[in-house]
């Protein structure tokens, strides 16, 4: 059952059915998304045993009271027109308007989207929203999406009406250098340690072969004894136990990246002789532009 600090993704439960209706008969939550306010319990309890059906859909709860406030689904194939796909997904969500502006849909939608990548073996999730739904985009803006087009003239089959539709996309290649991204920057902090050293310039961030994220800072001495961020970032990995990597990212002092150092790629392939031409290196974050290790460094003395 996803969770998170403060909710629990669950199923849905006929005792559900008070709850939904109290924030499914606002009109303000509803029509926006392309479905009309709940009329009573009793319609609220049809939706729960007839439409919240899905495999991956939850309903989302506080976890304080585990009372449903809202829905959450992975749409799979065969419940979306999106895709045709058994390894993609669209995701569809709502909430009560009591519970707007406290930045519990982009918590929800970010442990969905870790259980989508992670646990249920998806590598692209689609979403998508209506002309004037901001709130639904910005919360696909904060989890990542990339936007993919706009359709006109969509029907909304239960409001009897045409709509303008956008879709946006998201794939696990993508969620995972957000996350790599988003992991270094937390770390990176320019600050002096004593009157010969500083570090926190550089700051890097890998992705290991079990999933997990380590990351590093690079340290600058008076001396040769400084260190690099991402090398700091790998010793993190071995000391826990690991030792191949996937995916390395640096974010310099602009908040760019860029490529590793020759001592940097040297412990790669010490570390991964045979399989360090597969590392992925982040070269331009905001381009999304990536190569492999063996494409930045074709030839080396190993092998």
């Amino acid at each position: 059952m996803p969770e998170t600090e403060r909710l629990i993704l669950r199923r849905w439960e006929d005792c559900d059915a008070e709850s939904l209706y109290e924030y499914a008969k606002d009109p303000a939550v509803g029509p926006i998304c392309g479905w009309p306010p709940h009329q009573s319990v009793e319609e609220s309890r049809e939706i729960i045993r007839n439409v919240f059906t899905g495999k991956e859909a939850y309903a989302i709860c506080l976890k304080t009271d585990n009372r449903a406030i809202g829905a959450i689904e992975l749409k799979l194939n065969g419940r979306t027109d999106m895709t045709e796909r058994e390894d993609e997904c669209e995701l569809g969500y709502w909430l009560g308007k009591p519970f707007w502006g406290q930045n519990i849909m982009p918590e929800a939608v970010r442990e969905i989207l870790r259980h989508a990548f992670e646990d249920i073996g998806m590598t692209k999730v689609w979403c998508g929203y209506y002309e004037g739904n901001t709130r639904s985009w910005r919360v696909q803006e904060k989890a990542g999406f990339r936007y993919q087009w706009t359709t006109r003239e969509v029907d909304v089959p239960l409001m009897h009406e045409k709509r303008t539709g956008h879709v946006s996309a998201l794939s696990k290649d993508q969620w995972q250098w957000d996350r790599l991204y988003a992991a270094a920057a937390a770390v990176r902090r320019e600050r002096r340690v004593s009157e010969y050293i500083t570090c926190g310039e550089v700051s890097a961030a890998i992705l290991s072969g079990s999933g997990r994220i380590y990351t590093g800072v690079c340290v600058d001495t008076c001396s040769t004894l400084g260190i690099c961020a991402e090398r700091n970032a790998i010793f993190n990995m071995i000391t826990n136990g690991e030792q191949v990597i996937k995916k390395v990212i640096a974010i310099l002092p602009d908040g760019t990246s860029g490529a590793p150092c020759g001592a940097c790629r040297e412990l790669m392939v010490q570390l991964m002789p045979h399989e360090y031409r597969s590392i992925e290196i982040m070269m331009d974050y905001k381009k999304e532009r990536v190569v492999t290790m063996g494409e930045l460094t074709p030839e080396w003395w190993i092998g």
